[in-house]
């Protein structure tokens, strides 16, 4: 295992949150050192799929520490350099908006900016509806962006939800190890 101080922030795409608790383990198992993060709405909102309180505790359990929840816990990621890596997972179309137009209102996108700060990679791990329409400009946008990569992504349902995109939450340590080389992790583009 190597050793790796790694964030990993959650935004509010509630029915992906299976996969990225499975992501979060795999990455703990492989790093060792993860710091749970939630948006304020993943601390907040029960869904249907479960209560927010549950997962928070789940997050704790793996890591090992408490979870950053507010701006303020998460403004000292940059300056005291925390962090060698920080993963959305999952990264909504809101937080992309906000990512790609440095918009820093929730605890998140203030973990991102912060980590950014230093020349950090940040590692988005898409779930959103609308990732072929209103999203599309900004995850292009966050392409062409200096140390931000991508867990590969594609449509998840074609035929139901033609706008959606979901990454592969099984690549996300590759994406990290290839973030940590300055490299994109390929293909991007998963075919259904």
């Amino acid at each position: 295992m190597d050793t790796l101080r790694v964030g990993f922030a959650f935004c509010g795409s509630f029915c992906t949150y299976h996969q990225a608790m499975t992501a979060l383990e795999q990455v703990h198992a492989r790093y060792g050192d993860v710091t749970p993060i939630v948006s304020e709405n993943s601390a907040a909102i029960d869904s249907r799929f479960g209560p927010a309180h549950e997962y928070m505790r789940e997050m704790e359990r793996i890591c090992g520490r408490r979870v950053i929840d507010s701006i303020p816990k998460a403004e000292p990621i940059g300056p005291k350099h925390l962090l060698d890596v920080l993963v959305i997972c999952p990264c909504t179309g809101n937080t992309l908006a906000k990512l790609a137009n440095g918009i820093t209102d929730t605890t998140v996108t203030m973990a991102a900016k912060a980590h950014l700060r230093n020349g950090g990679p940040l590692v988005l791990c898409l779930a959103t509806n609308d990732g072929l329409a209103a999203s599309a400009k900004n995850i292009a946008a966050l392409l062409d962006k200096k140390n931000v990569y991508f867990v590969p992504f594609g449509q998840d349902d074609p035929a139901e939800k033609p706008t959606s995109l979901v990454a592969d939450f099984s690549q996300v340590c590759g994406t990290v190890d290839a973030a940590l080389r300055g490299e994109q992790l390929q293909p991007l583009l998963l075919r259904g």
